[in-house]
């Protein structure tokens, strides 16, 4: 805007131009460029009553005046005596919708030759192109509106996760504990099939609340915050989880290749549960009849932990998507969880320092977690 209203003063010779919004009870300046001390800056008001822009806005006409004193319809009007000046023009500015919104305006002491067509409809086309110019800042105004109420919402949605799911754990504490007194005092079979199935659902339910809390923690506090240090017994980790994913999965085979680790500095649960959220998935989408198999190894100061299935090759333009929370490859297939498990797998890398990439190709796909294994 400033520069429509720079070169308007150079093709008419005003040195007064300004842009203001209009309504019946006000007058108020949006842009301005006075290079002859008019006194007026953006955000000031001027009583409408006083100005001609008050009768283009109800006349919706533009008014031009090439010489105040020998016009006859304005030589006697008080407003050019008001304000000194004795050349003028107001153009009508519309909003979006086509509603008024102000004027285009100028003037200058001196006369200046204004009413000539080409001045008019130049100057008719600056009014067009700051029309635009508000549409297009309206139209931005209303969309960071709607993108912060969205986020607002989001934000609000994800704090009621979280205290749900601290809420949730006293309850499900109860019933796993009492599925667990049930199994210690025996009773007859059907008592024990009751409660082993009431602890399975229980753990299941227990581990969909870690998740969606590890979930709003890396949302609402910008990632998940870790306490690392010097883990000496990170190989006995992994090979207790690649055990546990065995048991509950007797029907797949995991071949797990874990060496000597010695120190590494992470986190030593949060590390665990990268594998345990990679396995999962490896479980669920990997081929019954072919081993997973697990990798974990420390060399030239990097900790790699990888995880391989065979299976349907991942498309490469949906291996981007298989981090990010809730996405499913196949819509159809009934879930089986919340969908966070690799995206909290690859929060936790974030927060350690690491990566965690996906590679898939003729039907292997490989997850490969890296991060520094000391401090530095």
């Amino acid at each position: 805007m400033p520069d429509i209203l720079s070169v308007m003063a150079e093709m008419t010779g005003l040195r007064f131009v300004c842009v203001a919004h209009v309504t019946d009870s006000s007058w108020t300046t949006c842009a301005v460029l006075d290079q002859i001390g008019f006194g007026l800056q953006p955000g000031d008001e001027l009583d409408v009553r006083t100005t001609l822009c008050n009768s283009v806005r109800a006349a919706n006409a533009t008014i031009v005046i090439d010489h105040v004193s020998q016009d006859e319809l304005f030589r006697d009007h008080p407003t050019p005596r008001q304000y000194g000046f004795e050349s003028y023009v107001s153009i009508p500015i519309h909003d979006r919708h086509g509603a008024f919104f102000g004027t285009l305006c100028g003037l200058d002491p001196k006369p200046l030759a204004l009413s000539e067509s080409k001045t008019l409809k130049s100057l008719g086309l600056f009014a067009q192109l700051i029309s635009r110019q508000l549409d297009a800042e309206q139209r931005y105004l209303d969309r960071n509106t709607e993108l912060s109420d969205e986020k607002a919402t989001a934000m609000l949605r994800e704090q009621f996760i979280a205290v749900l799911g601290h809420d949730i754990r006293t309850p499900l504490s109860s019933i796993l504990h009492g599925a667990e007194i049930l199994l210690q005092d025996g009773g007859d079979e059907r008592t024990r099939i009751i409660a082993r199935t009431m602890q399975r659902s229980g753990q299941r339910i227990a581990r969909m609340i870690d998740d969606v809390l590890d979930f709003t923690r890396g949302r609402l506090g910008g990632g998940i915050a870790l306490d690392a240090g010097p883990v000496l017994d990170l190989d006995e980790a992994l090979r207790q989880v690649a055990a546990e994913c065995q048991n509950e999965h007797p029907g797949h085979h995991i071949e797990a290749a874990i060496g000597m680790l010695g120190i590494v500095w992470c986190n030593r649960d949060r590390v665990a549960q990268v594998l345990a959220n990679l396995l999962g998935n490896a479980l669920r989408y990997g081929r019954k009849d072919a081993p997973v198999r697990i990798g974990a190894w420390v060399d030239g100061g990097t900790f790699t932990l990888t995880v391989a299935n065979e299976g349907d090759t991942i498309a490469p333009e949906k291996l981007g998507k298989l981090f990010q929370p809730y996405w499913r490859d196949d819509e159809r297939q009934p879930r089986r969880g919340l969908g966070l498990g690799l995206y909290i797998a690859s929060e936790i890398a974030k927060a350690h320092g690491g990566t965690l990439e996906v590679t898939s190709s003729d039907g292997l796909t490989t997850f490969t977690f890296a991060m520094p294994a000391s401090l530095r």
